[in-house]
């Protein structure tokens, strides 16, 4: 492969090891590589996710991300903490505002709470050599935070992510440049690589591509027929090219949609359903409102509990496009009659509304008064922006079927 086409950069991307564990370690004024400490979602159920597991609690006893409460083992020596949410959120934007030192904001990337990527191009007569700048800030987070990062150094994000994974969990700090593609990532089984799940990893090894290498030295053409515009990015990553901006304004402005959904905590009934949409049409419709959007498609997604499994998934275009909530409620409770099977038991609900104008594109409708149905939307806007999201409700979502005042107690779903 002739690499001299393509861009060189000195990206770094900054993953904060075991993030969750190691915030709540040093809060009890532990040492978050050497302590067992789990942080469950909501330790009051025993199968609630362990959202975060210490690097120690990882290595004695196995404990992953995906692990439950009631695998923990009757240790003494764990500590097991409720997450924090809003703890997790602010040592982020701490952290990010460190790294904020070394580089302007256009050239930091925020992946995820515990993720960043960063671009030092140009800024070695200031802080000196990549690798140095590499070494502060991992020095500089663990003296102001106490929190171990691992750093990967490559000529785009994609190397820089990948040789973050595969090789600076163990020694701390690496590097992968074009040149160190063959020896550094393709000996690795394709599921190790970022942007490969376990689909993908089926669908490749049923072809024969087991390692990074088989899948570069696989036919480009036959890839992207069978894979189509994924396929080419898969080959392309597998040699370690990777054309996504490293500058700019990485946040995406263009809203497509609104969308709200929630894992129940115990099987909903058919009635108990109709309560929780409403609450989450009410969401949906309150962003829509805010930016100043409506819309004409709405959609629909039920999952059964797992006794039954299945579920559906569908929607429908009204002639008028709307944010007003009682008109998105009820074509979902349409959608729902129609397509409930009866009889299951429900463990997840999603609605969206989709396809959007502007809220000045409204077309007038001679035999309802739609302005004082808007209105009133507008009106709870502005009572719960100002005395908070619970200020005013509707009478349903007190009941036990409502979602709303449970789920203004979280930020992502957990505690906050």
């Amino acid at each position: 492969m002739d690499y001299s086409a393509y861009p060189r950069n000195d990206v770094l991307c900054i993953d904060m090891r075991s993030f969750y564990a190691s915030v709540e370690a040093v809060k009890l004024g532990h040492d978050p590589m050497k302590t067992m400490l789990a942080v469950v979602g909501d330790p009051s159920r025993s199968g609630s996710i362990v959202l975060a597991a210490s690097p120690a609690l990882k290595q004695k006893y196995g404990i992953s991300n995906v692990s439950r409460f009631f695998e923990l083992p009757n240790d003494p020596d764990i500590h097991i903490v409720p997450a924090h949410m809003a703890d997790y959120l602010q040592v982020s934007v701490e952290i990010t505002r460190l790294i904020n030192q070394y580089a302007p904001k256009e050239a930091i990337h925020q992946y995820s709470v515990d993720e960043v990527w960063v671009t030092l191009n140009g800024l070695h007569k200031l802080f000196g050599s990549y690798w140095e700048v590499a070494e502060k800030i991992k020095q500089d987070i663990l003296d102001s935070f106490g929190i171990t990062c691992s750093i990967g150094i490559g000529d785009n994000k994609f190397l820089a992510k990948v040789v973050m994974d595969l090789h600076a969990k163990q020694v701390g700090i690496a590097e992968c440049r074009y040149e160190d593609v063959e020896e550094k990532l393709w000996p690795f089984p394709v599921e190790d690589i970022w942007g490969i799940g376990s689909r993908m990893k089926h669908n490749l090894n049923r072809m024969g591509i087991v390692t990074l290498g088989q899948l570069a030295k696989f036919n480009l053409d036959h890839l992207k027929k069978r894979f189509g515009v994924m396929g080419e990015q898969l080959y392309w990553h597998a040699w370690g090219i990777d054309l996504s901006p490293v500058y700019g304004d990485f946040v995406k402005h263009e809203q497509k949609g609104f969308g709200h959904g929630i894992s129940l905590l115990r099987d909903y009934t058919k009635d108990e359903v109709a309560v929780c949409m409403l609450d989450l049409c009410e969401e949906v419709c309150r962003r829509a409102r805010t930016a100043g959007k409506i819309g004409k498609t709405i959609h629909l997604g039920i999952a059964y509990s797992k006794e039954t499994g299945g579920g559906f998934s569908r929607s429908r275009s009204i002639s008028i496009p709307t944010n007003v909530t009682m008109d998105m409620y009820q074509v979902c409770l349409q959608l729902f009659e129609e397509f409930y099977d009866g009889q299951s038991n429900i463990r997840h609900v999603y609605v969206t509304l989709d396809n959007l104008f502007e809220k000045a594109e409204t077309q007038l409708n001679l035999f309802e008064d739609r302005s004082k149905k808007t209105d009133i939307g507008y009106v709870m806007d502005a009572i719960r922006d100002k005395y908070g999201a619970t200020a005013i409700l509707r009478a349903s979502s007190y009941t036990d079927a409502g979602v709303t005042l449970d789920r203004s107690k979280k930020i992502g779903g957990h505690r906050a």
